[in-house]
């Protein structure tokens, strides 16, 4: 992604310098305004953290608007982090922004997802980024009655008129990721230090793209890493307790019972279900491979590494086409990131394993990156055993 994002962050850093439901659908949740914000004096930030996550608009009007997935803001994972692009590019160009998040939390249904994405238009939204697979309806919906208004749909692809049919919606972009590449590079870092008794847990039930393709990349990588040792790798595989992407009892039970009969590591790839997991790795002595973000900084002595993906970078770059003329290049298109982009890989700034060392790791990533490496996007989310690991689905 270095190419890409090169360019896209070069893109905010330049700026920087010179939808209805039924009556019966209940109101999206409007993030409250903060007091003392200004978009037109935005402050220097360092970082996203250094960026309230919300602001008062000089005239109420928000130009950029962030439609939250399921699952909290601060997931500490997908939301979080693609909110943290919407704000740095906001914040380095003067433009005033806002998060909203549809009734009803993980129950959420189209119709408050469409209620949000109205909500957000209505208050002035010249571009709304809008989070995970789910929001195909209520982007249908508002970039019909909105068409002046530039959708970006994370995780996501073009959008018809309607389901399946019609033109393409052109003030709707896609942006997706190579997921099963950083997956894959998790799989075999974690084979690659030492771990061969492995554990996968993923949310959305086993339909969302971007977990599967997570998944089964961890999967390969495993395997592949296996291969180069001699070694065999035991995995335990489920979907359970993940619909939502939350916390739970009954996943963190599960957790624990993986690691009280051997499991070593646990790929956990589902927002705030890292919570659940991180308690019972941290109960039971037990590692956690996080997602989306580098998540080590949650829990330092548990998470051996994180299967990365460039939200905040691809989200700000996906702003800046709509606010530097260069929508067209993008709208009605999916445009997919992976390793040939520098958009998907491990955090070597946190680097932890003492067995495989940030080079190797680069070697690999450039080997991906060049197509060297043969890895499947397939969708599988109950994955065969292969020739070195035994998969062991937990239904």
């Amino acid at each position: 992604m270095k190419k890409i994002l090169a360019l896209l962050l070069a893109a905010v850093m330049v700026v920087g310098m010179a939808a209805c439901g039924g009556s019966s659908a209940p109101a999206a949740t409007e993030a409250p305004a903060a007091e003392g914000g200004n978009a037109e004096a935005p402050a220097a930030a360092a970082s996203a953290d250094d960026i309230p996550d919300e602001m008062t608009s000089a005239d109420g009007k928000y130009q950029v608007a962030f439609v939250t997935d399921v699952g909290t803001l601060k997931d500490k994972s997908f939301n979080q982090g693609t909110y943290d692009g919407v704000k740095l590019y906001a914040n380095a160009n003067g433009k005033a922004y806002k998060y909203y998040q549809p009734a009803n939390g993980s129950n959420a249904t189209d119709d408050d997802r469409i209620d949000a994405a109205t909500l957000a238009c209505e208050n002035g939204a010249e571009v709304v980024v809008a989070a995970g697979f789910m929001q195909e309806a209520a982007l249908r919906a508002a970039a019909t009655k909105y068409p002046d208004v530039h959708f970006i749909f994370i995780d996501g692809y073009p959008v018809t008129e309607k389901p399946g049919e019609g033109e393409v919606l052109k003030n709707v972009a896609g942006i997706a990721f190579d997921e099963q590449q950083s997956g894959y590079l998790a799989g075999y870092a974690a084979v690659m230090e030492g771990y061969t008794k492995l554990g996968f847990t993923g949310g959305g039930g086993g339909t969302n793209p971007a977990c599967v393709r997570f998944g089964y990349g961890f999967v390969q990588g495993a395997d592949a890493a296996a291969a180069a040792k001699g070694a065999k790798v035991e995995m335990n595989y489920s979907w359970q307790y993940g619909s939502t992407f939350s916390a739970s009892n009954e996943l963190q039970t599960m957790a624990t019972g993986w690691y009280n009969n051997g499991t070593e590591a646990i790929f956990c790839c589902g927002g705030g279900m890292f919570s659940s997991v991180v308690a019972a790795a941290g109960a039971e002595d037990g590692k956690v491979i996080g997602v989306d973000v580098d998540q080590s900084f949650e829990a330092p002595n548990l998470v051996i590494t994180s299967a990365t993906k460039g939200l905040a970078d691809a989200t700000a770059w996906a702003i800046g086409q709509h606010y530097d003329g260069n929508w067209d290049a993008i709208g009605g298109t999916s445009t997919s990131l992976g390793a040939k982009d520098n958009a998907v890989g491990l955090p070597t700034a946190t680097w932890s394993l003492q067995n495989w060392s940030v080079d190797e790791y680069n070697a690999l990533l450039a080997d991906i990156a060049a197509g060297k490496v043969e890895i499947s996007s397939e969708l599988v989310a109950e994955p065969a055993s292969t020739a070195n690991v035994t998969v062991n689905m937990v239904k």
